[in-house]
């Protein structure tokens, strides 16, 4: 074994990186030059120590070399401390000598030289190592660096943060037991308060506070240091001021490891003015900006345009900024510490106001436009990038609401397009705005609801939170008074679209108490008015929910020939969302004319052009038909059962299923527990209620999706469990790591409510014997 000189062994545990290790280790048995890039407290240094250590057990016969430059600030003094560690016999050399000596002793040698945090030396670092490789054939150069070296021959590995648990799983002891940000958290807080672990009341702040951190290595073992003093709720709390929460660092580590605010200063003065000025402005935005957004909100005189693209790609060069493709899109996020250090130096530059200003008319512009075009072709794309912008939304909402003067400007973003908060499944966060920026608006134009500028605004404002309201299930009672109020108002200012609206609105209460003539006549009377006022999508709109009235408790050939004069407006126009809903009218013509398959077949068409949206309402709809169809295969149907439970969940409403289909839903659900034991009824209908959207969606469009909560690969474990296989086995059988294997086992226990392997063999055997399609 060679040598393996210039750091001592580990001192803690390396969490959550065995993949990291071995594709890098993999990369450096090809590549001469392997850099691992990224942000400040990532944990570039552990990898490249863990990663030096296995390979000097067998790679390296003349040795592994480990120099630390973080301490170092001359770059005449590079050469002579490499040297330094090489061969402890004669440092000092001068530079010139030193990199010669260098070549010497390396130019024969198979040995892999580790430089730690080059970002300071990047141009140094750079001549030397691209001095040695040319002489040293042998040599391999492993770096860590915030930024790349930029030489011919280097690959760059770019060190993420570690996974965080998702916002939206469960946050239970066993579901964030094998988060790897959560076991740093947990094992670094055993280390300064021995015996502690996360329990059931502590897990969802625990996975908050990691997810806050940004899975940021060094952050979450700063909080973790707080244990000693703080509960993970405690510490939650006081993470609105990061910086000065996260200090205590090793008293032996450099100054700028021992707080966070020292850790970001660093990365803040090896950037120039003029990227110090752009980090502090592209703060403004959250969860993420394209480069039209940031020429729009950032560039000026002080920050031309011209500059902004350069500068912004040195931003992302040296880990402040992350570069991602989304939906054939470049957009640019920072992580939320190093945002916070922007903001704070924005707001000291007392430009932070001006700023925001300009992100607030960014964002009303894009949603004006998303309103504009929502009918037509780019109706998927815009709600697409609303999606990607909604962190954005909401800090121009905030925006609105904390400066005088600015409410009406806030109700123009939160009504533009109409449907987004609906398509979205975003009800009760759609209502908190318009409620909140009403209540500022009235309050600023003293209670004026009918003239003068923008009350048309106001009423669109309050015409859209009433519906909200009914998608939510308010009672009918106070849906209907404020719906009077709403009509009342239009009527003063004569605004003839809003009364239109109500009248829909008045048209799905009429569906919702199956009083399907009324409904049909309101629907007919508000497409009119729509019409009248050149408003081809919203009377379309109305178009279909005539055809839905009719499909379920009407006119059948009226409801076909609405669906049929929807479906060809929606071709013309290449308009998604409408043609959805008229094919799950005709769903419900299939199902009332007890054709179980074309049921089915239009209730899948409707959700694939509905799912795009997030529209989990209109959706389980869908599913609600499917099941329906599906009574013939009890376990299947109480699966789905469990889907439409989730669905409604996520819709954050009052509603267990589309009114009108309460009834028939009930009785459904009767007729399945009937036959199915309780056992077998509460088991399925768990699996689906515990199933994430992408597994419920998977299996309700695919007979042969597997089970709802298990992945393809999770299926495939459960299954070799079920034949007796160890896990070992069961990571020979499938060519995976015998670790692999015993997290999908764990896993799959977790989904299914299981305790042992035994219990999940029997499931998977009683499974086998299912009659087909049950």
């Amino acid at each position: 074994m060679g040598a393996f000189v210039g750091l001592g062994g580990e001192l803690t545990s390396l969490i959550g990186r065995r993949t990291e290790t071995a594709r890098i280790a993999r990369l450096l048995s090809g590549a001469r030059l392997v850099t691992l890039s990224g942000v400040g407290g990532v944990g570039k240094t552990r990898l490249a120590l863990r990663v030096a250590a296995d390979a000097a057990r067998s790679a390296f016969p003349d040795g592994v070399y480990v120099v630390e430059l973080a301490a170092l600030r001359d770059p005449e003094q590079l050469a002579p401390s490499v040297l330094g560690t090489l061969d402890v016999a004669n440092p000092g050399r001068p530079g010139a000598d030193a990199t010669a000596a260098l070549v010497a002793r390396l130019c024969e040698r198979r040995a892999l030289l580790v430089l730690d945090n080059c970002e300071h030396l990047i141009d140094a670092c750079a001549r030397l190592v691209d001095a040695l490789l040319r002489a040293a054939p042998g040599l391999r150069v492993l770096a860590t660096s915030r930024q790349p070296l930029g030489i011919a021959g280097e690959h760059v590995f770019p060190v993420e943060p570690l996974p965080v648990p998702a916002a939206d799983q469960g946050h239970g002891v066993r579901a964030l037991s094998d988060n790897p940000a959560v076991a740093l958290f947990t094992d670094r807080a055993a280390a300064v308060l021995p015996g502690f672990t996360v329990t059931e009341s502590d897990a969802a702040a625990v996975a908050e506070l990691v997810r806050r951190l940004d899975g940021l290595p060094f952050a979450i073992e700063l909080a973790a240091a707080r244990i000693r003093s703080l509960t993970p709720h405690e510490i939650l709390e006081r993470l609105t001021d990061r910086f000065a929460l996260l200090t205590g660092g090793s008293r032996v580590a450099a100054d700028r490891q021992r707080t966070l605010r020292a850790l970001i200063d660093w990365s803040h003065e090896l950037c120039t003015e003029r990227e110090r000025l752009l980090w502090a402005r592209a703060s403004v935005f959250r969860g993420g900006f394209d480069l039209e957004s940031l020429e729009r909100v950032c560039a000026d005189a002080e920050l031309p345009p011209a500059a902004l693209l350069d500068t912004l790609d040195a931003l992302v060069v040296k880990s402040i900024v992350n570069c991602r493709h989304e939906s054939g899109r470049a957009r640019y996020h920072m992580l939320e510490t190093v945002r916070e250090y922007g903001h704070e130096r924005l707001a000291a530059s007392g430009s932070l106001d001006a700023i925001r200003r300009r992100h607030r008319d960014r964002y009303a512009e894009l949603t004006a436009r998303a309103g504009q075009e929502w009918f037509g072709p780019r109706q998927v794309d815009w709600f697409t990038r609303l999606r990607l912008d909604h962190p954005n939304l909401r800090a121009a909402l905030e925006f609105c609401l904390e400066r005088p003067g600015q409410a009406r400007s806030g109700l123009a973003l939160a009504v533009s397009p109409r449907h987004y908060w609906i398509t979205a499944g975003l009800l009760s966060e759609g209502r908190r705005w318009l409620s909140r920026l009403l209540a500022a608006d009235h309050a600023q134009h003293h209670g004026d609801d009918a003239a003068g500028p923008g009350a048309a605004l106001r009423v669109q404002a309050q015409v859209t939170d009433t519906y909200l309201g009914m998608l939510q299930g308010d009672p009918e009672s106070d849906v209907r008074r404020a719906l009077a109020t709403c009509e009342a108002a239009a009527r003063r200012g004569g605004h003839r679209r809003e009364s239109a609206w109500v009248g829909h609105h008045h048209g799905i209460l009429a569906i919702w108490n199956e009083d399907f003539a009324d409904a049909a006549e309101l629907f007919v009377r508000a497409r009119a008015e729509f019409r009248a006022q050149g408003c081809l999508d919203a009377a379309l709109e109305c178009r279909v929910k005539f055809a839905i009235a009719h499909a379920y408790g009407g006119d059948v050939a009226a409801a076909d020939e609405a669906c049929g004069e929807v479906e060809a407006a929606a071709r013309a126009h290449d308009e998604s969302w409408l043609h959805g809903m008229a094919l799950l009218a005709r769903a419900l013509l299939a199902r009332r004319a007890d054709a179980p398959v074309d049921a089915i077949k239009n209730a899948r068409a409707a959700i694939a052009r509905l799912r795009p949206f997030h529209d989990w309402w209109d959706v389980a709809m869908c599913v609600e038909v499917i099941a329906w169809s599906t009574q013939d295969a009890p376990r299947r149907a109480a699966r789905l059962l469990g889907v439409l439970h989730m669905l409604w969940e996520s819709v954050g409403g009052r509603l267990g299923s589309a009114p009108f289909m309460r009834a028939q839903h009930v009785r459904f659900e009767a007729a399945v527990r009937e036959a199915l034991p309780t056992a077998a009824f509460d088991r399925e209908f768990r699996r689906g209620a515990r199933a994430t959207v992408d597994e419920a969606m998977a299996y309700v469009l695919d007979d042969a999706a597997g089970v709802p909560g298990l992945t393809r690969r999770e299926s495939q474990v459960a299954e070799l469990v079920a034949e007796g296989l160890t896990n070992k086995d069961i990571a020979a059988r499938l060519t995976i790591a015998q670790r692999t294997a015993e997290n999908h086992v764990e896993r799959i226990l977790g989904k299914l409510g299981f305790t042992s392997r035994t219990q999940l063999a029997v499931w998977a055997y009683e499974r086998r014997a299912e009659p087909a399609g049950s």
